[in-house]
């Protein structure tokens, strides 16, 4: 693992997780004062400059990290297992989405449904693509097609975080079929 992958994953430790690890305080929204991150970061041992700051932010394929229009702050767009509210609004989703899991989990998820179990919500796709590299994750991937749009229509809130990832609160097993995943497709 490069170092600016391992800087990547140790903020969204910070970001998403355990601000305590650094003396590092959230607000109610998630965001962190940058320059008091990169104190923090130096005090513990793990310096990064406001440059490679941005560079993760900028160059992190998922898109994890946002900084605030000011660039004041940085907070992770979603994946907290902390208390956060980051002020998303309902939206429509489209008519399917995925989700990637490993396939021993599959006869628990197929009688049980999806749950955000330690995050705020659960995940998911409009990409083959991204479902897929999810799953594979956890161990030998699987993905599910959740009819999002019939969830929506019964009443589930859907939220869109800032980085395209579809969060919502649970998913019924009613909602899941599983799909074949030979080729992956760019779309539903």
């Amino acid at each position: 693992m490069n170092q600016r992958t391992q800087q990547s994953k140790f903020l969204s430790l910070i970001l998403r997780h355990k601000p305590e690890e650094i003396g590092l305080t959230l607000d109610s929204s998630g965001w962190a004062n940058i320059s008091e991150l990169l104190t923090k970061l130096k005090a513990s041992g793990k310096e990064l400059t406001l440059n490679d700051l941005y560079a993760i932010v900028e160059t992190n394929n998922k898109q994890r990290f946002a900084i605030s229009a000011d660039g004041q702050q940085i907070r992770a767009n979603q994946g907290h297992s902390i208390a956060v509210d980051l002020n998303l609004v309902a939206q429509t989703p489209p008519e399917y989405l995925l989700h990637g899991t490993a396939e021993r989990f599959l006869t628990s998820i197929l009688a049980h449904g999806l749950k955000k179990m330690q995050r705020h919500h659960v995940h998911l796709s409009e990409q083959m693509q991204t479902a897929m590299a999810v799953g594979e994750r956890y161990g030998k991937p699987v993905i599910l097609k959740v009819a999002a749009r019939q969830m929506h229509l019964d009443g589930c809130l859907f939220y869109k975080t800032a980085n395209q990832v579809w969060l919502t609160d649970k998913v019924s097993p009613d909602y899941l079929e599983l799909i074949a995943n030979d080729s992956p497709q760019d779309k539903l």
